[in-house]
């Protein structure tokens, strides 16, 4: 199999929903850290309203701390005009713009209908391209709905359609609540690889249901080259009842690895980092590869190194 790039994205989707406040010198922290276990792409933050994620509110102040490297991208959700020129003057090199699949989950997450969504992502992708940038856009809810339950297949293809004809870096399906099982995730990625090629499609998987891992191979076998993850498994949406973290980095890590599917990441150093932010975050975190023993085992080492 091809090689597969994954997207870490611990510092803005993990973080966004946790209550204390995370100061900016532990994500810049985070940031580093993830960068030396091999991440080249990375979601470092977001321009959005800081009344309604607080966790966010240091947006400019943890672009203007990142460390400028020439083999790494940082990219930055924005969810309208506003937060998009916000995160193109901060100078952040790509914009992740989020179209939403249900009307009633985007009402209430950005105040706006799913139609209404993918054209301010388009406009997003179009503002990007004229200031020289990339920009990205998800589909979120592609899998299920916390309100409307069932979203339709067509409905997805469709919006992704719209979404190519806008020339973003690729389109992302998510699953914003973890709903998602492999059989749906083989369907649906099929379909709109098929749909939008030679535009990549990319996968985003909460582990709400114990499915995410499960839902990652399903993706990459369909055709997903680009995987979103968290190191710890940390994140969550706050206007998602009930959605729990992201599939974790190292977990994925174990799992391409010993597929023999190249990351590009030194998975210690993944596993080291999830430790680290376990200890940052307060508590223990859902991935399972930094709790287990090593395999394979180095000589004499029985810890859990995943």
């Amino acid at each position: 199999m091809p090689a597969v790039e994954i997207v870490e994205v611990a510092a803005r989707d993990g973080l966004q929903n946790e209550n204390s406040v995370v100061s900016t010198a532990a994500k810049l922290e985070l940031i580093d850290r993830a960068i030396r276990a091999g991440a080249r792409r990375l979601e470092v933050t977001s321009f959005v309203n800081p009344a309604r994620v607080p966790q966010m509110a240091d947006a400019e102040a943890v672009v203007a701390g990142l460390p400028r490297r020439d083999d790494v991208t940082y990219i930055a959700l924005v969810l309208n005009r506003r937060g998009a020129e916000r995160a193109l003057a901060s100078g952040v090199d790509e914009l992740g713009a989020v179209c939403v699949a249900s009307d009633t989950f985007g009402i209430r997450n950005q105040g706006q209908t799913a139609a209404e969504s993918l054209a301010v992502a388009c406009e997003t992708v179009a503002l990007a391209r004229a200031a020289g940038r990339t920009a990205q856009i998800t589909i979120a809810t592609a899998f299920g709905c916390p309100f409307e339950g069932e979203v339709p297949i067509d409905r997805v293809v469709e919006m992704a359609k719209r979404a190519a004809d806008a020339q973003p870096r690729e389109v992302a399906l998510a699953d914003t609540i973890g709903v998602a099982v492999p059989a749906q995730v083989t369907e649906a990625v099929t379909l709109v690889a098929e749909a939008i090629a030679p535009l990549p499609v990319r996968a985003h998987f909460h582990d709400t249901r114990n499915t995410a891992i499960a839902n990652v191979w399903a993706a990459i076998g369909a055709g997903a080259r680009v995987i979103d993850a968290a190191l710890g498994g940390l994140g969550g949406c706050p206007f998602a009842p009930g959605a729990s973290g992201n599939v974790a980095t190292e977990d994925v890590l174990y799992l391409l690895d010993r597929s023999g599917i190249a990351t590009g990441y030194d998975r210690a150093l993944a596993i080291d980092t999830a430790s680290w932010l376990t200890g940052l975050i307060g508590r223990d975190l859902s991935g399972k590869v930094r709790c287990a023993p090593p395999f394979p085992p180095a000589h004499g080492e029985a810890g859990p190194r995943g």
